[in-house]
Formats: structure tokens, C-alpha cells, sequence
């Protein structure tokens, strides 16, 4: 794949949530000749405030949209696109639980879709961007390999991995250069106040109880998402073709001493802390091996966990007016009323 000197335009799936956006900020940055299109359906996690900086910028476009929207994929694709990185997905366990059709419907369907338009139109490379959970709930002291038998035990899950061996399909069958990376729980600036982190930050900020499923002791690998954003770098340029990269973080901790440290870095006492009644199929722990992705590709995570976690929380104190208009809805309104009627599809939309 390219360099930083060459010219490469890439359509970016789901730009505008959390790790996407930050991956956008990525290779803007660090690859100055490249050109992005991020196409994103704006659900209530998709927020254009994350990319407000670059709105601008010659060499990003956004586009709103569907996923499975074949039509409008291949209107995009059409415009000289050499690679998509897929972010697009519906990703919180916990609504899965309660709508499974449309994380079956974003997260399969749709990938399908970009698949068969990336096979139509020959794209250099397709990266799909999975997750650890696909592998289910391991035991103390094993981790999980590329190898590793897939055992989802949730609705979103189970989706992630149903796109993972469609995506490993288009592969084997058809040649499509495709790639797969599955990272541990991303964290850092720009996530969702509804995943643990950010939520316990706002809510601590706010005086708010912090709710903890079960004993909280619950272990996931954490990996900030800067660095997994350096490892899809590597992915899309060193990666082979065909093969699946784990990209963790090496930095396994339980929801309980992970929300002991907010309080700490925030100065509020543990007794913000409630415990609430557990979720059905809670995994208990997560464990990724990156050896693969060190060996092959030079992925190291560069930010310690308490480094990194500290740098969050920084972040959402800088930037209370950000995440305040996340929670009380009111950047939905927004958006619907200054972006939605110029990005119509087929109608007002920006061309690419």
C-alpha cells in the first residue's frame, strides 16, 4: 500500500462516532496527499461536532447515509475511491438486548453490501473494523488469538461476527483484498457518554451515580484509541491480505478499579458508586494476545493505561459543553436542522 508522499482516497465508514472520527483525525495528520469520504447514517452515537475542525478541509468530505444503501455506496465508490475502512456498526451491548434486528441489519446487511460494491468496483483493500467480544468470555490467565474460536454471547456480538466471516468469505471466494482488525475496549476523546468510561467521567463530573453491573469485577483489555488507530495505520499498509490483526492494549483491568481511578483523577468520593443488577450473558473477561500484530506490523500501544485514562479525563473536563449537548440530545436537533436537508443522497447532497 502507499506511503505518505503518495495519493490515496479512502472511504471511511461510520466516520463520524468515536473511534472513526479519531481515525479520520489520524490519517489527516499523518498522511497530508490522502483524501478522505466518510459516510455515516448519523444515528444518535454518529456526531459531526468530532470532525468540526476539518469541516473544511480540502481533503475530507462527509456524506449522509446508510450503509446499506447499494445505490448510494456505489455513487461514492465511483469517484475514485481505492479503499474502505468499515467503522460503520451498531455497537452498545446492552441495546442489542432489546433491538437485535437493527444490529443485524447495520452490522451484516450492511457490510454485505459494502462488500459486494468494493468486489464491483476493485478496490485496492477493505478493512473491517471488528471487536475482541466476537470471541466471547475467557478464562483467567489464556488470551485470545486470531485463532481463537468465535463464541459471541450477545446480540451485537453475534453480528460483528456474522460480518467478520462474511467479510473472510469475499476473501476466499471472490478475492477481495480484505482485511480484518479486532481490537480490546477503546477509550479517549469523543466516545459516547453511554460506554463506561466516558460515562462514569460526565456523570462523576455531575454528581451522578455511578451504576456498575454485577460485583464489577468484570475484566476487559484496554487500549487507548489513539493507538488502535496507529495499528489500523499498519493494518491498512503493511497488513496482509486475507488475515485477521488483534490490536489490544495489554492493559487488563476490572469495571471496579477502572471506576475507582475516575474517582481518584476527579476527587469524588466511592460513594457515587451504585451496584445494579447484571446483564444477561455478561462476559467476564476479555484477554487479547496482539503478538501477530507486533510481529508482523510493529504494533506497540504507546499510552500506559493510567496515562492514557488521565488524558481522557482531561479531555472530557476541556470539553464539558461537548458531551453536555451529547446527553441532553440537543446536537440531534442541530444536525437536523443545519445538515440533514444538504446531505439528502439524491437530492441537495455535496457531491464527492
Amino acid at each position: 500500500m502507499g506511503k505518505k508522499g503518495w495519493m490515496m482516497k479512502l472511504l471511511v465508514t461510520g466516520g463520524a462516532g468515536f473511534i472513526g472520527s479519531n481515525f479520520i483525525h489520524y490519517i489527516l495528520k499523518n498522511y497530508p496527499r490522502y483524501q478522505i469520504v466518510n459516510l455515516d447514517k448519523l444515528t444518535y452515537a454518529g456526531n459531526l461536532d468530532n470532525l468540526s475542525d476539518i469541516d473544511s478541509s480540502p481533503d475530507y468530505k462527509f456524506i449522509k447515509g446508510d450503509i446499506c444503501d447499494q445505490k448510494l455506496v456505489e455513487e461514492i465508490l465511483s469517484q475514485n475511491i481505492g479503499v474502505i475502512i468499515n467503522f460503520a456498526a451498531e455497537s452498545h451491548v446492552d441495546r442489542s438486548l432489546y433491538d437485535p434486528k437493527s444490529f443485524v441489519q447495520s452490522n451484516i446487511l450492511g457490510t454485505q453490501v459494502l462488500l459486494e460494491s468494493a468486489l464491483k468496483f476493485k478496490l485496492k483493500r477493505f478493512i473491517q473494523i471488528s471487536t475482541d467480544e466476537v470471541y466471547g468470555s475467557i478464562e483467567k490467565g489464556k488470551f485470545f488469538t486470531e485463532e481463537s474460536q468465535l463464541l459471541p454471547n450477545s446480540p451485537y456480538s453475534a453480528s460483528k461476527a456474522g460480518a467478520d466471516l462474511l467479510v473472510r468469505s469475499y476473501f476466499k471466494t471472490f478475492k477481495l483484498p480484505a482485511l480484518i482488525t479486532r481490537s480490546s475496549n477503546n477509550y479517549g476523546s469523543y466516545q459516547f457518554p453511554e460506554k463506561l468510561i466516558p460515562l462514569f467521567i460526565t456523570n462523576a463530573l455531575e454528581d451522578k451515580e455511578l451504576p456498575i453491573y454485577g460485583d464489577g469485577l468484570y475484566i476487559r483489555d484496554w487500549v487507548y484509541v489513539e493507538d488502535n488507530c496507529q495499528g489500523i495505520d499498519l493494518v491498512l499498509h503493511k497488513g496482509k491480505e486475507g488475515e485477521i490483526y488483534n490490536l489490544g492494549g495489554g492493559a487488563e483491568k476490572t469495571n471496579l478499579e477502572i471506576t475507582n481511578l475516575i474517582l481518584e483523577y476527579l476527587n469524588k468520593p466511592q460513594s457515587l458508586i451504585k451496584y445494579v443488577k447484571d446483564r444477561p450473558a455478561h462476559d467476564r473477561r476479555y484477554a487479547l494476545n496482539s503478538t501477530k500484530s507486533e510481529k508482523e506490523l510493529g504494533f506497540r500501544p504507546k499510552a500506559k493505561l493510567e496515562q492514557g485514562l488521565k488524558r481522557t479525563v482531561e479531555w472530557y473536563l476541556k470539553n464539558r459543553s461537548w458531551w453536555e449537548k451529547v446527553k441532553s440530545g440537543e446536537y440531534l436537533k442541530y444536525y437536523e436542522k443545519h445538515y440533514l436537508s444538504r446531505m439528502d443522497p439524491f437530492g441537495k447532497r455535496e457531491k464527492v
